[in-house]
């Protein structure tokens, strides 16, 4: 990837963005339809005129539903929207760093937005020995950066610098903004394939394995949550993948020290494990993401990898 012009790929990446954030609303229309059709199949035919076509009945049920889809993914969405700030900081244990505990930190943080002309985010720490670092928010009074003590503590101050650099691009590119709207859609789908699997297995349990109409809607339901699951993650993965390069680049536009960061990278990447990080939708945010690898981590990693970031910036 050659780093020149950083701003004209960076528009095109969140143009290609916004389109893939459009196929949220039609991910879940579809699916509405998906649902109506199997349930149709299923010969569930209650209140639709059964001399219609299974299309035909299946288009009326989508119909009359998608009100109350609509309705219910809309106040999800603005929940999980306007409480993401609180909802992050508790699945990652951070909290406020005050200006008096570590005024090195406050003082890279403070000149790289002067350097910029950029408002002064937030800063906040995880009490935890890894290295690792993401930015959050949706706007100026919510954005933040967040550093582990591990990773204030361990690398020197270019390193660091270019670190906060790297967090600060995600927030002046919408990044940040952009990954929690896609964090939100996804917890759309994962919840209610949580739902569906905990009534399935409440309904084997005390009803045993007998056929009936509520074990069957249960398993279209599970179909159609799975389905919708995976896209989402497909989508959420391609937005991330892309924008990791960007903030790199524009991190080492930032500071003219591209080879601190890759320093840092390589620091990173031998111990960006934080403890507290439970849920997936979370370790998205990271400059790495916090979890130990397995077979299919490069299929479906939210991050390209670290090994490739490096050797980018590098030629930089």
């Amino acid at each position: 990837m050659q780093y020149v012009g950083i701003e004209t790929q960076r528009v095109r990446n969140n143009a290609y963005s916004v389109l893939l954030l459009l196929a949220f609303p039609c991910l879940i229309v579809f699916l509405t339809f998906l649902f109506a059709y199997l349930l149709v199949w299923a010969g569930s035919k209650e209140q639709v005129n059964e001399t219609a076509s299974p299309m035909e009945m299946a288009s009326a049920f989508t119909w009359a539903a998608l009100p109350y889809v609509v309705g219910g993914v809309s106040l999800w969405f603005v929940i999980a929207y306007f409480a993401n700030t609180s909802i992050i900081n508790a699945a990652t244990g951070a909290r406020p760093l005050e200006r008096k505990e570590n005024k090195r930190v406050y003082n890279l943080v403070e000149n790289l937005c002067v350097s910029q002309g950029m408002t002064m985010p937030r800063v906040n720490v995880i009490n935890d020995d890894s290295l690792n670092a993401y930015a959050s928010g949706v706007n100026a009074r919510t954005y933040a950066v967040t550093l582990t003590t591990g990773i204030i503590r361990k690398l020197n101050d270019d390193e660091l610098e270019g670190v906060i650099a790297h967090e600060l691009s995600h927030i002046r590119h919408r990044d940040v903004r952009l990954l929690i709207v896609s964090i939100v859609f996804v917890g759309i789908f994962a919840m209610l394939a949580g739902m569906a699997q905990k009534a399935l297995l409440y309904s084997t349990a005390y009803r045993g394995n007998k056929k009936n109409n509520g074990a069957v809607l249960l398993i279209i339901l599970i179909v159609v949550a799975v389905i919708g699951y995976f896209f989402a993650n497909l989508t959420r993965l391609a937005i991330s993948r892309k924008r990791e390069y960007m903030a790199d680049a524009g991190a080492a536009a930032m500071t003219g020290k591209p080879l601190a960061l890759a320093s840092a990278l390589r620091a990173i990447s031998a111990d960006p494990d934080v403890e507290a990080v439970k849920r997936d939708d979370v370790a998205q945010l990271f400059i790495e993401h916090p979890s130990r690898k397995n077979a299919l981590s490069g299929l479906f990693a939210t991050h390209p990898p670290i090994q490739k970031r490096i050797e980018v910036l590098e030629q930089f």
